[in-house]
Order: C-alpha cells, then sequence, then structure tokens
C-alpha cells in the first residue's frame, strides 16, 4: 500500500511541475531524482488515476458550445463528448462512458450515499473508473435486476463492486426482481425491514447516476433484452406510448409515467423520489436514445448530462 502511495505522490509532484510550471520532462526527472522514462511513466499514471484531468476547448466556439445551449434550454449542465460519424456504436458508447467515469469521480466525496442504476451504459462507466479514496460512502443499488431466467445478482453486483472497488465505499444491493408479477407482492415486499432498510438509503440520495433505456430502439437496452418483459409487457408498453425508462420505470414523451401500468410492478425509485435526489447524472450514447432523453429531461430527472456529439445536436433540433 506504501508503494502505491509514494507512487501516487511522485505522480502529483511531477503533473505539478508538467502541467502547471511548464517544466520539461528532463528538468522534471533531475528535480525528482528519476530518468525521463520514468517521469512519462508517471504523467501516463496521474492520468489514469484522474489526478490530471485533461480539456481541450475551443476557442471559436465562445457561449455558442452545445452545452451552453443545452443548459441554456433544459437547465442541464451538459458535457458533450466528440466522436466522429464514422465509428462504431461500442466505441462511441466507450468514449462517452470514459468522459462520464471521470466527472463521476471529481462529484463524489467522502460521507456520500450514491445510488446507482445497472445497465449495458453503466457496465462501460465502471470499467473506467479512476481510484479514488473516499471514507464512508455507500452506493446503493437503484432496481432489482432479477426476472424469470436469472436472479440478476451477478450482474448487478458485477457493477455495484467496481464502483466500491473505485472508491473504497460500501456496497448496497437491492435482492428483488426489475419487475414483480403482482402489484401486491410488491407492496408487501416494501413493508418488509430489509426493503425499507434500502428505501431509506435510497432516500438519502446525495448523487443518483443512471442511463436511460429504449424500447424498439436499433440498439436495444438490457432491460428489453434479456428477459424482463413477455409480449404482454411489450403491448402495454406500446399501448401507454412509452419511450423509455429510467432503473426500470417507464416513461412518456412529455415525461409522464404515473399512470404508466409497469410502473405498478416496477422496484425502481418513483420520479417524485428521484426527482429529490441534488445531483442527478444521466449518461446516454446513440441516436437512438433520442426519444428517451427528450422524455427524461421532461420528466425533470437530469441535473447533469454526459453525452455524444450527434445526440446532444439532434436534443437540441426541433
Amino acid at each position: 500500500m506504501a508503494a502505491v502511495d509514494d507512487r501516487g505522490a511522485q505522480a502529483l509532484a511531477a503533473a505539478r511541475l508538467y502541467y502547471l510550471q511548464d517544466r520539461t520532462m528532463e528538468s522534471i526527472a533531475r528535480e525528482l531524482r528519476t530518468s525521463r522514462s520514468s517521469v512519462s511513466r508517471l504523467l501516463s499514471y496521474a492520468r489514469e488515476q484522474g489526478i490530471v484531468d485533461i480539456r481541450v476547448t475551443s476557442p471559436n466556439e465562445h457561449g455558442e458550445t452545445l452545452e451552453a445551449r443545452i443548459l441554456e434550454r433544459s437547465g442541464v449542465r451538459a458535457h458533450v463528448v466528440p466522436v466522429s460519424a464514422n465509428v462504431s456504436e461500442a466505441e462511441r458508447l466507450d468514449r462517452v462512458a470514459m468522459t462520464a467515469a471521470r466527472l463521476v469521480a471529481q462529484v463524489i466525496e467522502s460521507n456520500m450515499v450514491v445510488g446507482l442504476a445497472w445497465g449495458s451504459t453503466l457496465s462501460a462507466v465502471v470499467r473506467h473508473l479512476p481510484q479514488k479514496e473516499t471514507h464512508s460512502t455507500t452506493v446503493v443499488q437503484l432496481n432489482g435486476a432479477g426476472n424469470t431466467l436469472t436472479t440478476g445478482v451477478e450482474y448487478s453486483s458485477e457493477i455495484l463492486q467496481r464502483f466500491g472497488e473505485a472508491f473504497g465505499s460500501a456496497v448496497q444491493q437491492f435482492p428483488v426482481p426489475a419487475l414483480f408479477d403482482d402489484p401486491a407482492t410488491r407492496d408487501a415486499m416494501w413493508r418488509e425491514r430489509m426493503t425499507k432498510r434500502v428505501l431509506g438509503l435510497q432516500g438519502r440520495m446525495d448523487l443518483a447516476i443512471f442511463s436511460i433505456g429504449s424500447p424498439g430502439a436499433g440498439v436495444p437496452s438490457r432491460v428489453y433484452v434479456g428477459g424482463y418483459l413477455d409480449e404482454r409487457d411489450y403491448q402495454s408498453l406500446a399501448e401507454d406510448r412509452v419511450v423509455g425508462d429510467v432503473a426500470t420505470v417507464f416513461f412518456r414523451a412529455d415525461g409522464s409515467w404515473r399512470d404508466v401500468r409497469l410502473n405498478a410492478r416496477a422496484t425502481g425509485p418513483s420520479f417524485d423520489r428521484l426527482r429529490r435526489v441534488p445531483r442527478r447524472l444521466c449518461v446516454v450514447a446513440g441516436q437512438h436514445k433520442l426519444r428517451g432523453l427528450r422524455g427524461a429531461l421532461a420528466a425533470g430527472l437530469v441535473t447533469d448530462l454526459v453525452l455524444d456529439e450527434a445526440l446532444a445536436a439532434e436534443l437540441l433540433e426541433r
């Protein structure tokens, strides 16, 4: 552990000299009594661990950036990731996830309760999380992951555990189905002390991190292809004109959600509860998420948004 801490201290010293004092690698090597190649490795380590956060800003965009326009129109702090049109959807998601991971490392602090959804996007985000030591921080699962094919524990717990390991936080799983078969069963389960404890943690969240599921999209979200819904569920979603979900709570294009029938069986937090969380970070990639993103914004679910450039441009078109 001491060796890791020593390397971190050396990386911090090298980064300060290189980025803040504009020193050359050779002069840094002399001061730190090491080699030029070691300085290069220390600077790489500083970037990987989130000690250094490099941003490139175009002086020609001024206040007309996509981020500024999204803030003006929606009141949401956006982080737009430049991605060329010829990259694959997998690469697009990975680049957005990398930016989101760095943002998470900036905003998370000790003594926080962090709500975390599961899904393909969040799985990509946690793979890029840098290490940051926090104290008395708890990450809690936002919604159940089980269905008729699997308990979902292995999949959701991997996301939670990676997050916990990155920040040294305690992890609280939510071992219930994603959707109950009967609303009455959910109501009974919500009266159990174990469930009340998890719901109580969710009620104290300082930060919620989630993506948006999209039914019928060209790149379907996990909840729509992972055995969570049957034919009757799909018919119900179509009849209720659902365009997306957050933590398996479904909503329409105008942000309405209360009378969507599947929500009576859902295990994710109600939008009333979610909107009480001070900071709500949404991560989305790909233009197939456009309708869902607009609905989530209409519902007032998002305070911070990480998305790719093409999706941001489409979002601003009427």
